[in-house]
């Protein structure tokens, strides 16, 4: 691919794409779904485009937020950025060393980094008043009454499959590893970055950073991300091949293209589930919203299956949201 024809792409991986929701998370079954995710993906991967890999953590930092609990009388028990920090970690250098691999066996060169990103939130974010983002495993009624008032925790009612901690989830304002992640680009690396949305910090009035109890929307961090390094492509790789009208009923309906404006339309009229596509959307039009428009091309967003993620790109099928 000659450089002129070069694009930027921020592919978000889906929790779907590490760990599936009827396993029970032992490394070698996220190792497995991480392959199947490589080589879904190695067209892409191949391309000779710029490509930064994020990621979701919610239940690998559920699993160790539980064990530093059931362990905090013998090891001090790790704060929530710490344990973000942790799992971006530990996933990062699982997702590289697989891509890796498979990019090895395919003959392709390969440089891939893993970057621990911090994301900077603003200190006055309503959802620090508001903690909303569920972590971790479900509990039962009396396990949540005992966490509440042993741990101090915000527990709620989920769905009605049990009771989970809630942590403020505040919108993300700035990455601070954007200009070290864009030199990694133009050297030829394939980053892996903002990880589980990153690990959330404010800056303090004399500008340090400072991590704090809450989790960042992997989307939406992807979205900041994809702006700040003038991505030329977002693509939200999930468990479901288009975005849905009518989602899960009779009348459901496969939309192969939005625009901006119809994507709002459809969030007004609440055909977005919350905690799956909603933020992905929102996501979708805070990229395409902001994003620089002093490019080669219009910028897009792509949102379908891991295995589906090259012929989307192609226009063959997923959802293309343009402005």
């Amino acid at each position: 691919m000659t450089a002129d024809k070069t694009k930027t792409f921020v592919i978000a991986l889906g929790g779907n794409c590490i760990l599936r929701a009827e396993q029970k998370g032992t490394i070698e079954e996220q190792y497995e779904n991480l392959r199947r995710t490589a080589e879904q993906l190695l067209g892409l991967l191949s391309s000779g485009n710029r490509i930064v890999i994020t990621h979701g953590n919610g239940p690998q930092v559920g699993n160790l937020l539980l064990a530093s609990t059931m362990a905090q009388d013998t090891v001090p028990p790790m704060p929530l950025d710490i344990c973000v920090a942790a799992t971006e970690g530990f996933i990062g250098y699982m997702i590289q060393n697989t891509l890796a691999n498979c990019l090895r066996e395919a003959g392709v060169p390969h440089n891939i980094t893993t970057v621990v990103s911090q994301v900077v939130v603003e200190r006055n974010d309503p959802a620090f008043e508001t903690p909303s983002k569920p972590i971790g495993p479900f509990y039962n009624e009396s396990e949540a009454v005992r966490l509440r008032q042993e741990q101090g925790w915000n527990v709620i009612e989920d769905s009605g499959r049990g009771y989970r901690r809630v942590v403020p989830s505040p919108m993300p304002v700035s990455l601070q590893q954007a200009r070290i992640i864009k030199s990694m680009l133009d050297a030829g690396e394939i980053v892996v970055a903002v990880g589980g949305g990153g690990i959330p910090c404010t800056r303090e009035d004399n500008r340090n950073l400072h991590g704090v109890e809450a989790v960042i929307d992997k989307d939406y961090a992807s979205a900041r991300l994809a702006m700040e390094i003038h991505a030329d492509v977002l693509f939200f790789l999930t468990a479901v091949e288009h975005v849905y009208r009518d989602f899960d009923t009779p009348h459901q309906k496969a939309l192969k293209s939005l625009s901006v404006a119809e994507s709002k339309k459809l969030l007004e009229e609440g055909q977005f589930g919350k905690g799956s596509m909603e933020p992905k959307i929102r996501a979708a039009m805070m990229f395409l919203e902001e994003a620089n428009s002093d490019k080669r091309c219009e910028p897009e967003v792509i949102i379908t299956l891991p295995e589906r993620a090259l012929v989307g790109l192609q226009g063959k099928t997923g959802t293309r949201i343009t402005r």
